[in-house]
């Protein structure tokens, strides 16, 4: 009995979530219909709400809330979340294309997503299902409507690196959400999206064929790496994930070389001795597996500086600024991460702030191998963005160094005196913040940036 009603259950889940995608589906329809496809997805929410009850109909999208008060709420969200994104696209310059694949990203993932659940019993199933679905979803979604606008079939080739590009972001920042907030939430998720695309539409992102290729196997490679050693959870891989393809493809391969040697060797750190480091009370928790909280706030700052290299030419800045305070982020974030990591190896920490003795783990506590660890941690990070920039060279990897090194001593200070207001994920999002401040006001001083 059990097993028939898990198997109703999961047939059942998988009609629901086909239903949501041929109504995705309809969203190709906006470039002929314009601003009807507004009134079609309101339509659709109103009757949810205030007529369909019962029937096949409640019975093919209802979820189990939804039974409960008798009202197709997830439907009506969903529909809600479409107009929305219909608005944006008719009325304040969204491209159709972007709220086509925004729609479909997370219809059509969230299907294949529950089709791969039902094949494989393990949890890369969902994530794996969703970025696989949505981002094949969202490509075709934005060739048809490049079709239907444009009709030329050798430029609708030409934009298939681009869409790739697209979907694959939104897909990536689909499946992240969807590992950390409830079903319900799918029409944020959906509206995430959109915003996301439209920002890259925006930037005019160009990507070419090989290099997305190559985006995309390095991404997937790193993922799977991550996900196989254990330095990251699920959320912490897709985020890691996420990263690295908008860090390639809106940096370039200089910036991925920086970005990663922070994540191997801050991944490596974290599993160095963690038998050890579970016994003396200083291990991550997950032995050592990296969240996406962890990863955005050491890696939020290089991801800004990375969108905002991306627009430098619409902020009128010299690009080579953030560069600085990306690799500085990056640099006390390493040196963050080895200083905790190896530091909480030895013996006789001191608290930062008083010096005085304090037992091992305790936050704004140090040592001195902790502080030579990072220290060279930072100048590992220096040493590779000065050997991949021209611009950088020696002098402005020492400064990266420096920067790295402040910020580290920032965030033993913080752990000190406010970690238990703001939490570690603040402390270290600071620390960062505090480090690409540093590089780009030492570089303008020195002169590596020009205003």
């Amino acid at each position: 009995m059990t097993l028939g009603n898990r198997g109703g259950s999961v047939t059942s889940s998988i009609r629901r979530a086909g239903a949501y995608a041929l109504l995705g589906t309809l969203s190709i329809a906006a470039p002929a219909v314009g601003r009807g496809t507004i009134l079609f997805f309101a339509a659709v929410a109103a009757a949810s709400l205030f007529v369909v009850e019962e029937g096949r109909l409640f019975e093919l999208f209802a979820r189990p809330t939804d039974r409960e008060d008798r009202t197709l709420y997830s439907l009506a969200a969903f529909s809600l979340a479409a107009a929305g994104l219909a608005i944006l696209a008719t009325l304040f310059g969204m491209s159709v294309g972007v709220f086509v694949a925004s729609v479909l990203v997370l219809s059509y993932g969230h299907l294949v997503e529950r089709l791969a659940r039902a094949r494989w019993r393990t949890e890369l199933a969902s994530p794996v299902g969703f970025v696989c679905g949505g981002t094949l979803a969202g490509v075709a979604g934005q060739l048809l409507v490049f079709g239907i606008e444009r009709g030329a079939t050798g430029e609708i080739v030409g934009t298939l690196p681009t869409a790739l590009f697209l979907a694959a972001s939104g897909a990536l920042l689909g499946a992240l959400l969807r590992s950390v907030l409830f079903a319900r939430d799918d029409p944020l998720v959906m509206l995430s999206i959109g915003l996301l695309l439209w920002l890259f539409a925006e930037l005019s992102v160009s990507v070419s064929g090989l290099d997305i290729t190559i985006a995309l196997l390095l991404t997937a490679l790193l993922g799977a790496a991550s996900y196989r050693l254990g330095t990251a959870s699920i959320a912490g891989m897709l985020t890691g994930m996420l990263l690295v393809l908008l860090t390639i493809v809106l940096g370039g391969y200089d910036w991925f070389a920086v970005l990663i040697t922070f994540f191997a060797v801050g991944s490596l750190a974290a599993k160095y001795r963690i038998a050890e480091k579970r016994d003396r009370g200083i291990a991550e928790a997950d032995n050592g597996a990296r969240g996406s909280g962890n990863v955005l706030a050491n890696a939020a700052v290089a991801l800004g500086a990375v969108l905002a290299f991306a627009a430098s030419s619409l902020l009128d800045m010299a690009p080579v600024t953030f560069l600085f305070a990306f690799a500085g982020s990056l640099a006390a974030a390493m040196a963050d991460t080895l200083s905790s990591e190896l530091g909480g190896l030895f013996d006789d920490p001191r608290l930062i702030t008083t010096f005085e003795r304090v037992p091992p783990g305790t936050d704004g506590g140090v040592t001195w191998q902790g502080e030579l660890a990072g220290l060279l941690g930072a100048c590992l990070v220096a040493a590779v963005t000065g050997w991949s920039f021209e611009p950088v060279a020696f002098g402005g990897a020492a400064l990266i160094a420096l920067a790295g090194a402040a910020g580290m001593t920032v965030d033993s200070v913080l752990g000190a005196t406010i970690e238990p207001r703001i939490g570690n994920q603040g402390v270290n999002f600071l620390a960062t913040l505090s480090a690409a401040v540093v590089a780009t006001i030492a570089a303008l001083a020195v002169g590596f940036v020009a205003l």
